[in-house]
């Protein structure tokens, strides 16, 4: 593990010191600007050092292994977006406003059209490697995933692609979609529809390439 992945494991921990440090401010000293300072603690501070990590350490897509002396930019990237996976109520409350949780993405990183309709309870584990055309419905327990790592020769492998989901698309219930997968306009997939890595969906059916 280098310095830096080292550095950003302890990320969430920071994250919730700030956010505990803002509920003392505001109970101690009720007003906007505690609650202002709560709201940067979890929303706009993973979001800033994300965009900074991503500038000096871009997210590539492809095959790496997670042991070694290089530097993983996937390993930081999860760390600051972990916080989001423990505490999925944080974007639960963002897909109950409309519009909120697709711009939430888009400040990510990732490319999300318009007249999505997400559920609330769901988990993206990759918010920058994620594109969604309009109109699409993603179910609800839907897991969409943008890496997937593995044990090969006494190493960690990491396999990275970005999940693309097009216009007018249904994603039932319990659909998990693997990294790699493209999914094209107008398909439908039945509840509980597990895809893959590099699983190609046309509106008919789905195949493997």
């Amino acid at each position: 593990m280098t310095l830096l992945s080292l550095i950003l494991s302890f990320f969430p921990a920071i994250v919730m010191g700030m956010t505990a440090a803002s509920l003392l401010w505001i109970c101690l000293s009720p007003g906007i600007l505690g609650i202002l300072a709560l709201l940067f603690s979890l929303y706009g501070f993973p979001v800033i050092i994300y965009r900074i990590h991503q500038y000096f350490y871009p997210l590539k897509e492809g095959i790496s292994y997670l042991k070694g002396r290089d530097y993983s930019p996937w390993w930081g990237s999860h760390q600051i977006q972990t916080i989001y996976i423990t505490f999925p109520a944080l974007e639960s409350a963002l897909r109950l406003i409309p519009g909120a949780f697709s711009l939430w993405l888009r400040f990510w990183g990732a490319k999300i059209g318009r007249g999505i309709y997400w559920m609330p309870i769901l988990e993206i584990a990759d918010r920058g490697l994620l594109e969604v055309g309009d109109r699409t419905i993603i179910g609800h327990r839907v897991g969409i995933y943008s890496h997937v790592i593995k044990p090969k020769h006494n190493n960690l492998m990491l396999y990275v692609k970005s999940v693309r989901i097009g216009n007018d698309v249904f994603l039932g219930s319990g659909t998990h979609l693997g990294p790699g997968v493209n999914i094209a306009d107008g398909a439908y997939l039945p509840i509980a529809t597990h895809l893959y890595p590099n699983t190609k969906v046309n509106p008919r059916h789905y195949s493997t390439h």
